[in-house]
């Protein structure tokens, strides 16, 4: 079985036993995690979208941050340059358990 599942902007092809990196949840290491959008639910070849009632259970692995990202501007012949650093707060999550809607 799989669900297809948004969360951060992003949508998520899971099955159980997944693991994925997300944007941050709350949550500590260990924590259970329960995620409601759920848009599609299917297995094999079936699938049924807006599946309402849906949830994906998920646990959370180790709360992460990504490799930096340098932003940097410039402005051509005015003395201008800014150089800045990112990094994303990022969530690693192992799928548990997906429930369809009755």
């Amino acid at each position: 079985m799989f669900a297809v599942i948004r969360t951060g902007g992003k949508q998520y092809k899971v099955a159980k036993d997944d693991i994925i990196t997300v944007e941050k949840l709350a949550g500590e290491k260990g924590a259970t995690v329960t995620l409601d959008d759920v848009l599609m639910v299917g297995e094999g070849a079936s699938a049924k979208t807006k599946a309402a009632g849906a949830q994906v259970t998920a646990e959370v692995v180790e709360q992460i941050r990504a490799d930096k990202v340098l932003v940097f501007k410039k402005r051509r012949r005015h003395n201008y340059r800014r150089k800045n650093g990112h990094r994303q707060a990022l969530t690693v999550l192992k799928v548990t358990g997906i429930t369809a809607a009755q």
